[in-house]
């Protein structure tokens, strides 16, 4: 990085008044020199006293350069904003976590189960958490945390999971499909998964490139808790934690 400097230089040149004094005594070098000298010898005495009380008189004025401070009162405001400016990227500094061990504590649910095909796998789950909503809704339930997929198992073409919504209390006259449980616990790897659904292939090929580096042995199930509600949030904004239980 280059710094320039600046330099600024003032030069002050009295030779040209000292010039005229040379010629003048040039001029008269015969007798009259000295009488005229006597002469102009009062002149400057008398005229350079006003001339140096007019700069004492312009000193006075330099006071009036006081009302500056009274201007630079005003730039101190301008400190202020800085800090609610440097506030703002305090969010951004955060990382999501991959692979960051944790522990999963078990919680009161109401789930449904269901099976869906790859192809239409998001309109599949969605349709689970709307009839689960529907049941809550309906009985005045408030949900006590996120909603959640439990995948139980996966094949080629599909797979079985289980959709779950914290509660607090038990809903009543569930249909056959619908159950009272908890949500699983234990020792599992954390991830974050940003965007549509349809893209988390590239999420869990880089959690299955995770488990290999780290050595490490999943068990058969995995888990998606949906930190923004699917049901009212685009699908391309979507933030999902997915829960790697290990063996």
């Amino acid at each position: 990085m280059n710094r320039f400097c600046r330099l600024a230089f003032a030069a002050l040149i009295p030779a040209a008044a000292m010039s005229f004094g040379p010629s003048a005594t040039l001029a008269q070098s015969p007798s009259p020199a000295p009488a005229a000298s006597a002469s102009p010898s009062p002149a400057p005495a008398a005229s350079p006293s006003p001339a140096a009380s007019a700069p004492a008189a312009s000193a006075s004025p330099a006071p009036v350069a006081t009302p500056s401070p009274a201007a630079s009162a005003s730039p101190s405001p301008s400190p202020a904003p800085p800090p609610a400016a440097a506030a703002t990227p305090a969010p951004v500094q955060t990382a999501d976590p991959f692979g960051q061990e944790t522990v999963l504590e078990p919680k009161k649910v109401v789930m449904v189960k269901g099976t869906a095909n790859w192809d239409s796998a998001f309109d599949t789950l969605i349709d689970a958490f709307k009839a689960l909503n529907a049941l809550l809704d309906k009985q005045g339930i408030k949900h006590a945390g996120n909603s959640m997929i439990v995948y139980t198992s996966t094949d080629d073409t599909g797979f079985t999971f289980l959709a779950e919504i914290p509660v607090e209390q038990d809903p009543k006259n569930l249909p056959k499909d619908m159950s009272v449980g908890k949500s699983p616990e234990g020792k599992a790897l954390k991830f974050v998964h940003r965007g549509s659904y349809d893209n988390m292939d590239n999420t869990y090929e880089a959690i299955t490139n995770h488990l290999d580096d780290k050595k490490l042995e999943a068990k058969d199930t995995f888990i998606e808790e949906y930190l923004t509600d699917p049901l009212k949030t685009a699908e391309d904004k979507l933030v999902i934690n997915v829960f790697v239980p290990l063996k």
